[in-house]
């Protein structure tokens, strides 16, 4: 995207704002371009991403809890739900979440704050996480990745004219990013932290802010990252692992072996829908974090290509609804949601594939996990909205 012309474009059909000071569209008649394939897209993922859980979850729910379809079940009422919160934001029109930015970032930083404590928030796996009861449980890093999307975009539009200024402009935006981000660190979750660091990053260069400024916070938040990476014995183990996972098969290289023999083992055509092996206990997380090597063993090839496929163009219509966008707070908000489904995908399916450290990360959209999903299709309903009011 070049930023300038972007800008300018959305300078000449940027919206009016009414007495208190909310932004109004200037298309709010019938639908963008992109708004269907987005909407068929999304369907599409979800409709998978119901199959597989069902499929890879099957074994681990009847051992557990004495029914092949408990994930499933559970799995099939957040998507209605998640459903049910894309429509809404695809109706819901986006200049209005302006009036949501603040008690989302507040509500965001209590509940983060809330999962911390060892009387409130739930702990599975040496992660305090969630909040909730019993199975059904609330992930706040979730609402995080919106509820920080949508403060910077706001203020990346509110001060256009003084993006040069830091004080004004990118100071707020690292504190409310070293706010968050810090509380998430401390669940542990660094794989979220990353990602919404990636958001901000994006939203910060789209939004315009120079070149030099920068610099400096790619070098800084790149040397943190890298700290925080070994600083944990189970992270340092995911990064050495990556360089050379048969060195400890039955420990730390064991989960992406497994998932490394089910991908290649599925071929061309795969094994066929729910005759996988690897769901058998043999590869942990098998419906969560690593569902794409069960679509690669039972679907083949085919089904792991039709999966990026869905991402990719899920990508390539969240650009051009960034770069035809009717505003400019439009346009922020199509990059960020953008740039969070696809860098989660690539992220989880890096892992996945053994080019990337394994992360705890799921794979968007269809990966089994409530709020996950929910968020995530809250998210698209959004950016579906900003499609909606897209001109050609």
């Amino acid at each position: 995207m070049t930023i300038r012309r972007a800008e300018r474009t959305h300078a000449r059909t940027s919206p009016s704002r009414n007495a208190g000071g909310v932004r109004q569209s200037g298309h709010q008649s019938g639908t963008g371009p992109f708004y269907l394939p987005i909407v068929g897209v999304v369907a599409a993922l979800v409709l998978m991403g119901t199959l597989m859980v069902l499929s890879a979850s099957t074994v681990l729910s009847l051992t557990t809890y004495g029914s092949a379809w408990h994930f499933f079940v559970r799995q099939t009422v957040w998507t209605i739900l998640g459903v049910a919160a894309f429509w809404y934001a695809s109706k819901f029109d986006y200049h209005r979440l302006t009036r949501l930015v603040q008690p989302l970032m507040l509500a965001t930083c209590v509940l983060l704050g809330l999962v911390l404590l060892p009387s409130v928030g739930i702990e599975a796996g040496g992660a305090r996480r969630w909040l909730g009861v019993d199975l059904w449980r609330f992930q706040p890093s979730e609402l995080a990745k919106l509820a920080l999307l949508l403060f910077i975009a706001d203020l990346l539009d509110r001060r256009a004219d003084e993006i040069d200024d830091k004080q004004r402009v990118l100071y707020p935006i690292l504190i409310a990013l070293g706010v968050v981000g810090a509380l998430i660190v401390f669940e542990p979750d660094f794989d979220s932290t990353v990602l919404i660091a990636l958001v901000a990053g994006s939203l910060m260069i789209v939004g315009g802010i120079r070149f030099r400024h920068l610099m400096p916070l790619a070098i800084a938040g790149s040397a943190l990252a890298a700290y925080l990476a070994i600083s944990e014995p189970y992270r340092r183990a995911r990064v050495m692992t990556l360089f050379d996972p048969p060195t400890d098969l039955a420990n730390k290289g064991y989960q992406i072996s497994q998932s490394l023999i089910a991908l290649g083992s599925g071929g061309i055509s795969g094994a066929g829908l729910g005759a996988g092996k690897s769901k058998w206990l043999f590869l942990p997380n098998a419906h969560t974090d690593f569902i794409f090597s069960v679509v690669g063993e039972e679907l083949g090839f085919i089904g792991t290509l039709l999966v990026l496929t869905l991402f990719v163009a899920l990508a390539f219509l969240g650009v051009r609804t960034a770069l035809n966008a009717p505003d400019r707070f439009g346009m922020l908000l199509a990059t960020g949601l953008t740039v969070w489904v696809s860098a989660q995908a690539a992220i989880n399916i890096g892992g996945v594939i053994g080019i990337l450290p394994v992360s705890g990360i799921t794979l968007p959209l269809i990966s089994f996990g409530g709020s996950s999903l929910v968020f995530t299709l809250a998210a698209m309903g959004i950016l579906a909205n900003v499609a909606r009011q897209t001109r050609r």
